[in-house]
């Protein structure tokens, strides 16, 4: 009987994660922010913290997805971040505005050098403002339409010692590097730049370039290329496929997929990027 016992609880330690309790569904936040109310979802640790917490930037298909808050890419990541004691802050640039995706939109509604990189300065504001919050340990992370918000964000000229502290560091998934290569980019905080070599929606020469040309000799900015992977390579269980024309949501050209060694690498490098 005792052996019995002994293999139910042997049994029961290795049943796989998958069995793990699903991520807690997000708390809605409003932060006030000039004349909008920039909506946000938020997910926390169990306990009082402080905890690092990161301020995850959508891209330009929107923050939600068809029935939820959050659609599964964003909140694949959260629980990743979730797991490694990170709070997760997502700001829905889109929605707040009573927009819908931006992909297709030739004049973006919202500017990502002005209105995006003020949804990122009102997220920071608001979470200095937590007890919970660990404030010399926020960190951005964002995709595509939301990672070039990002290097705006960063970037030297935008930084006001009223900020203090600074964010701690960035991490950019397969952004638009050629405006802000054209413009002489660097930043003041520890960036990251993930992108595949493949990418035909944004332009992985373009990015290198804007790390290889960064203005400050010290600016502390690295890229990994990765060699075979496309757009979205990060993306649980994507199928790599063309973008078709009826996918708003979506860039309006090239190609979307998983890439499971990128994504897998990609993982490892965040953690460590955001440990730092």
């Amino acid at each position: 009987m005792r052996l019995k016992s002994v293999l139910i609880c042997l049994a029961m330690l290795a049943l796989p994660a998958a069995a793990a309790a699903p991520l807690p569904a997000p708390r809605q936040v409003e932060i006030a922010e000039g004349n909008i109310t920039l909506h946000a979802q938020l997910y926390r640790p169990d306990g009082d913290g402080p905890f690092p917490t990161v301020i995850a930037l959508h891209g330009c298909g929107g923050l939600a997805g068809h029935s939820e808050p959050v659609a599964p890419r964003y909140r694949d990541w959260a629980e990743q971040l979730l797991t490694s004691g990170h709070a997760v802050l997502l700001p829905d640039s889109y929605r707040s505005r009573e927009l819908g995706p931006q992909c297709r939109i030739r004049e973006h509604q919202v500017q990502n050098r002005r209105a995006r990189v003020a949804d990122i300065n009102a997220a920071r504001q608001w979470l200095v403002q937590q007890k919970w919050v660990a404030k010399n340990r926020i960190s951005l992370i964002g995709w595509g339409n939301g990672a070039a918000a990002l290097l705006w964000a960063v970037r030297p000229q935008l930084w006001s010692r009223n900020a203090e502290p600074d964010f701690r560091s960035a991490v950019a998934f397969y952004p638009d590097c050629r405006t802000s290569f054209g413009l002489g980019w660097s930043a003041r905080v520890p960036t990251l730049v993930l992108i595949g070599a493949r990418d035909d929606v944004t332009s992985s020469s373009a990015c290198h370039q804007m790390i290889d040309g960064a203005l400050r000799p010290r600016a502390l900015a690295r890229i990994v290329i990765y060699p075979e992977a496309y757009h979205d390579f990060d993306r649980a269980n994507l199928p790599l496929h063309a973008v078709a024309a009826s996918d708003a949501d979506m860039a309006e050209r090239g190609h979307i997929g998983t890439d499971a060694d990128a994504r897998k690498d990609a993982q490892k490098q965040v953690a460590e990027w955001l440990s730092r």
